[in-house]
């Protein structure tokens, strides 16, 4: 029994490990790019050259990318858009879930219902009605016309609803005994408790609008609204095209992500384990 169970542990491991290395293949691939002359990012692709920053250019192409992109404009937008997104909708959703778990009112479990049903309609379907809701509001490019309708979203409010139906009604209980109101409640118990569901949340947040593509095509045009998506899709083909300068700036735009995750990564785990996300 203890060698079958160390032979399925290694197998196991040896898929888990292959998988690793298939997901990491061009994240590494793009950040040795990124470190070698443009010349030899492309013509070392077809061989294991490609993992060998050789030759070896030093952060050149990252200051290159940074000039010729207007990098840090796009990321200036980028970092504006998507903290609002993350902190507004922590606040809008963790609320709305937290009243459809706790309050009892008529009506309630349409409104349930419907916000499971929003879940799986695609933002395609609804990308342009809202551009003409945006054009009659004259928002169109700009910066609030790329947060405002991705505050209150459907998925985060049921992630946040499943979280508070879980959590024990006595702390709240003997809380409300004490004089405490509903504000009180959910600031300094209930918020509290639910830090593993605020950071997957943040997280997913974080992620969905630090790469978004489809709607600032749509409603921006100017480079002082630009995102960092739209500014490497313009930098694609600014000539010249320069290999380890646009590996450079997509390196430039995954490390933020990379740094969000590694820190919160445990509260994200914990947090996907224990919310509405699981299964």
């Amino acid at each position: 029994m203890a060698r079958q169970h160390r032979r399925q542990q290694i197998v196991a491991y040896t898929i888990l490990l292959a998988l690793a290395a298939f997901f990491l293949f061009p994240i590494v691939f793009m950040f040795v790019g990124s470190l070698k002359a443009d010349t030899a990012v492309i013509a070392d692709s077809g061989s294991l050259k490609a993992f060998v920053p050789t030759p070896f250019v030093g952060l050149d192409n990252y200051a290159s990318a940074a000039e010729r992109g207007d990098f840090w404009i796009s990321f200036r937008n980028s970092a504006i858009i998507s903290g609002v997104i993350v902190a507004g909708g922590l606040t809008i959703n963790s609320l709305i879930g937290y009243a459809l778990a706790r309050l009892r009112f008529r009506g309630r479990s349409l409104l349930l219902a419907l916000i499971v049903a929003l879940i799986i309609v695609p933002f395609e379907t609804l990308a342009v009605p809202l551009l003409l809701i945006m054009a009659e509001l004259r928002w169109t490019d700009t910066l609030h016309a790329q947060f405002l309708p991705f505050l209150a979203q459907p998925l985060y409010i049921f992630l946040f609803y499943s979280f508070f139906l879980g959590l024990p009604r006595e702390l709240e209980e003997a809380a409300r005994i004490d004089g405490a109101g509903a504000a009180t409640l959910f600031v300094r118990i209930a918020a509290p408790l639910a830090k593993p569901a605020y950071a997957a949340a943040g997280i997913l947040m974080f992620l969905y609008s630090w790469g978004q593509f489809l709607w600032p095509v749509m409603v921006t045009r100017s480079i002082d609204v630009r995102p960092l998506p739209l500014g490497i899709a313009e930098f694609r083909g600014l000539p010249p095209t320069d290999w380890g300068d646009i590996m450079a700036y997509a390196a430039l735009m995954v490390i933020p992500l990379l740094v969000v995750f590694i820190i919160f990564q445990r509260q994200f785990v914990q947090g996907v384990a224990t919310s509405g996300l699981k299964g």
